[in-house]
């Protein structure tokens, strides 16, 4: 019975242009890993310019540069933050952030989910529903929502 308490593979997403918020997570899920033996995948989500007509506006190429650049900055960001023991695999998703997260988790068989929630007006949180909640409800495991003080 003890074993399906155990964490093997956790997954954190981090959004780049808000690092500080992700702080008290990202040593929550440090410390997870320690005491469960796990291993931890970090992701971040570009939004998805799929759309024809967007896509349209932009060089062939453009996406994956961007792509290419999110990943570096993603990977200082591993490596300043996260010990190096613990990171099994960091991963730039595009497109909507909840279902990107979940996705991610799904192809890692990730069984904890450790993200920040984002404070928000309560009217934001009424019309567009949190990033969090989405998760929440979406994920195929645990989901661990850490608010900052």
């Amino acid at each position: 019975a003890r074993e399906n308490l155990m964490f093997k593979h956790i997954m954190i997403p981090v959004d780049l242009e808000m690092t500080d918020r992700a702080a008290r997570a990202l040593g929550i899920a440090i410390g997870e890993a320690r005491t469960h033996g796990a291993d931890l995948h970090v992701v971040t989500v570009i939004p998805g310019f799929g759309m024809p007509l967007v896509a349209s506006f932009f060089p062939d190429d453009a996406f994956e540069k961007a792509e290419r650049e999110i990943d570096a900055r993603l990977g200082e960001y591993v490596r300043t933050h996260l010990p190096e023991d613990l990171v099994s695999s960091r991963e730039v998703c595009r497109g909507h952030p909840a279902e990107s997260i979940v996705e991610a988790a799904n192809r890692r068989e990730v069984d904890l989910i450790v993200m920040p929630s984002r404070t928000r007006s309560k009217l934001d949180q009424r019309l567009l529903g949190s990033c969090s909640s989405r998760v929440v409800e979406l994920a195929p495991c645990s989901v661990m929502v850490v608010r900052n003080p």
